[in-house]
């Protein structure tokens, strides 16, 4: 397809894309948020909050590569629409749930969802607009993208206010409906015949079961047979799909990009970095309600800046790192990430936002724009042209497998178990050793990045990636013949 930017037609699928994805991002920010309300509704413990974000995590992270596998094989228009509809039958069974079980099986439909809409959503528009358009139509995307993920907590926290966390999940209904509407009436249908039709189904399930599995027991702190079991299957699953992924002969994760130590580093920064992101926020916007007393509007509002900082600096860090290379960016980024979140341990009862809060969220913020950018070109660099999509696509999965397990285990090694969030002078304890840990491990990753990374200059990861501080770019897509 050549459709063009500026045209009726391109419009209207930009429209689709931006709110379809958006839906999606929005969620992803919008949950933490409402996580006390949530704990105090069903009288959940810090394990019912860990599943909320998890069981959403665990079908994202496992279920993304082949989500988008799916949209070339069968067509990124149907992928788009059955994920959007799939995301919002999930969203009203998380609305309506009457107890955590409930809420943790829609948020865990949710994810399947969202591991067939999101890559979807980027695709259609590489493989419809014009080549000369396409730049121009992805940067849009990724910026209103943005939009949606910086004005989530807020939106959230105004909505939770005002009325119910169970807003901020059926709001998703009408705005679902209406991308669905759009895809359907002016998104033309691509595929790529070029790529094998074999999907990797058995690494799907494998991955699934194993990320599962281990997560259970992590949370529920090995804690009887139950537990130990599901650790034992999540285990021996995730051994078993890395042996079945081996032998595939087109599997969902190709092994061998692995042995690029450019590529194993740089993945193995956005684990550091990316699990400390997903645990110190986790707990970040609790404490600032059950500790300072913030409204949930004002603890979404309070985290804003990091996204902002994203927004405005990602492009010229990007820049720069297309001009000297990642390799200073990625090792000092990650340090400076780890200095933030050390500030927070100056959280206590009766602090300011401007002299506490915020000077934390700042330093945060300018570390993550100093990284994001020349992560994506490090990714890149590692991997060969033809499996850019690949390489962008393994990241985007390992941030997410990151940021679940690092829900899943933060809250054990901090000591922080039942009610106790609910008791400030308990969790300030706690919360404390949880940013400590945080630190050092985003710290950690700019040490790797010092030993595993070398400068690749003429790389520019902003034209063609989403970058959101939620997550890395997703993936890149050459375009499809029918472009």
């Amino acid at each position: 397809m050549d459709v063009r930017y500026s045209s009726a037609q391109g419009r209207w699928v930009l429209f689709a894309a931006v709110l379809g994805s958006g839906v999606v991002m929005l969620d992803g920010t919008v949950v933490n948020v409402a996580l006390p309300s949530i704990g105090r509704d069903f009288h959940a413990g810090v394990a019912g909050l860990q599943w909320t974000l998890d069981g959403y995590l665990v079908t994202l992270a496992a279920l993304i590569l082949i989500g988008g596998s799916l949209g070339d094989h069968l067509g990124r228009r149907r992928m788009f629409v059955v994920g959007v509809t799939w995301f919002a039958i999930a969203s009203l069974l998380s609305g309506a749930a009457p107890n955590v079980p409930v809420l943790v099986a829609g948020r865990a439909l949710q994810g399947v969802g969202g591991a067939l809409l999101t890559p979807a959503s980027l695709a259609i528009i590489q493989a419809t607009f014009h080549p000369d358009d396409r730049g121009r139509a992805i940067g849009a995307w990724s910026g209103l993208g943005g939009i949606a993920t910086a004005l989530g907590p807020l939106a959230g926290g105004y909505l939770i206010s005002a009325w119910s966390w169970r807003l901020i999940f059926l709001l998703n209904l009408p705005l679902s409906a209406l991308a669905a509407a759009v895809a359907i009436r002016h998104v033309p249908e691509t595929t790529d015949p070029t790529v094998s039709r074999q999907l990797d189904v058995t690494g799907a399930v494998l991955c699934t079961v194993g990320l599962a599995g281990v997560t259970y027991a992590l949370i529920q702190r090995l804690s009887g047979v139950l537990a130990i079991s599901a650790g034992v299957v999540g285990v021996v699953a995730l051994g078993s799909f890395l042996t079945a992924e081996a032998r595939e002969r087109h599997p969902m994760l190709p092994l061998d990009i692995f042995r690029s130590r450019q590529f194993s580093g740089a993945n193995a920064v956005t684990f550091a970095m990316y699990g400390a992101l997903g645990g110190v926020f986790f707990l970040l916007v609790v404490f600032l309600q059950s500790v300072l007393g913030y409204s949930p509007l004002r603890a979404g509002a309070a985290t804003l800046p990091v996204t902002f900082l994203m927004l405005g600096l990602s492009a010229r860090s990007g820049a720069l790192a297309e001009r000297i290379g990642p390799r200073l960016q990625m090792s000092v980024g990650p340090i400076i990430v780890g200095a933030g979140i050390a500030l927070m341990a100056r959280l206590h009862p009766g602090v300011h936002y401007t002299s506490a809060v915020l000077p934390a969220v700042v330093v945060f913020g300018l570390g993550l724009a100093c990284t994001v950018a020349p992560l994506t070109t490090a990714v890149l660099a590692a991997a060969d042209v033809r499996h850019a999509g690949i390489a962008s696509g393994v990241n985007n999965a390992v941030a997410r497998v990151a940021g679940l397990l690092a829900v899943a285990v933060l809250p054990v090694v901090a000591h922080i178990r039942g009610s106790d969030y609910q008791h400030p002078a308990t969790f300030v304890t706690h919360f404390h050793e949880a940013v400590w840990i945080s630190a050092a491990l985003a710290a950690l990753g700019g040490v790797v990045a010092i030993f595993t990374i070398r400068d690749v200059k003429g790389i520019a990861p902003q034209s063609d990636f989403h970058c959101a501080f939620s997550a890395p770019p997703l993936r890149e897509l050459e375009p499809s013949p029918e472009s």
